[in-house]
């Protein structure tokens, strides 16, 4: 064997034993890696859970993701959210933020449901007050009210409370039912002035619910009159001239006139 070979065959096992040796060190590292400083642990929903939900241990779970994709209101553990009440629906697979749930403080879930600065009144309703049955939380509505005349009539209809929210239907906070209901009483959140003014509407007459699109915001057109139409200017016709008639005292000729035309009569 020459000497070429031997050492083409020498530097073919140094290259292989280098090879080698590098795979096994970054498997190494791969294997034995710590946790990726640019990964956050965040708090997502396993289930979807509705609104009104208390949330449990079995609704949510903890996954990693990359840092400048976490909002900055997001949990990174799980007993941050456990016991804390669902304020909006939260869908399978969505990151739970403070935004979409508060703090179970003890009473009932709806109490929890209501924002620091409002307040939860009850409204007596039927079919035709609830809106046919279609009232679900969460939705938005108007309250229209009447009052009561003196002679048993009734005054004109007028909005009173605008854009309020539809805490619960009944005894129901969520909204897993899509088919109309017809309910007994539908719990309101507003402030504590619109409140005064909603109990002083229904005790001095009805009121009325009106269901608000989310959607679409109320724009006012300020109203305008239609031009009149137009009047043709007739110009009345010239009234023709009256028959002129001249006289003379005694017997004497009689001068008819007649348009252009005029004629002599001799009057005996």
């Amino acid at each position: 064997m020459s000497s070429r070979t031997l050492s083409l065959i020498g530097v073919s096992l140094v290259l292989g034993l280098g090879a080698a040796w590098m795979a096994d060190s970054w498997l190494s590292k791969r294997l034995n890696a710590s946790p990726d400083d640019h990964l956050q642990s965040v708090v997502v929903a396993t289930v979807e859970i509705p609104f009104g939900q208390l949330v449990e241990a079995q609704h949510i779970s903890t996954v990693r993701m990359p840092m400048d994709t976490v909002p900055d209101d997001a949990f990174d553990s799980t007993d941050k959210v456990l016991g804390k009440i669902a304020t909006f629906d939260i869908l399978r697979g969505d990151i739970v933020r403070g935004a979409r749930v508060s703090e179970h403080l003890g009473g009932s879930t709806l109490a929890s449901l209501i924002a620091p600065d409002k307040r939860a009144v009850s409204v007596r309703v039927d079919d035709v007050v609830g809106v046919g049955g279609f009232l679900l939380p969460g939705n938005r509505v108007d309250v229209l009210a009447t009052k009561n005349a003196n002679a048993g009539g009734t005054t004109p209809a007028k909005t009173i409370l605008e854009n309020l929210r539809v805490l619960a239907v009944d005894q129901t906070a969520g909204t897993d039912k899509t088919q109309p209901v017809v309910v007994r009483a539908v719990t309101l959140e507003m402030s504590a002035t619109e409140a005064e003014t909603l109990v002083t509407a229904q005790s001095g007459g009805k009121l009325q619910l009106a269901l608000r699109n989310p959607l679409n915001l109320d724009k006012k057109v300020a109203a305008t009159t239609p031009p009149l139409p137009a009047v043709a200017q007739v110009t009345p016709p010239v009234a023709a001239a009256p028959k002129a008639v001249t006289r003379r005292s005694g017997p004497a000729d009689v001068t008819i006139i007649r348009g252009i035309e005029s004629k002599v009569v001799i009057v005996r």
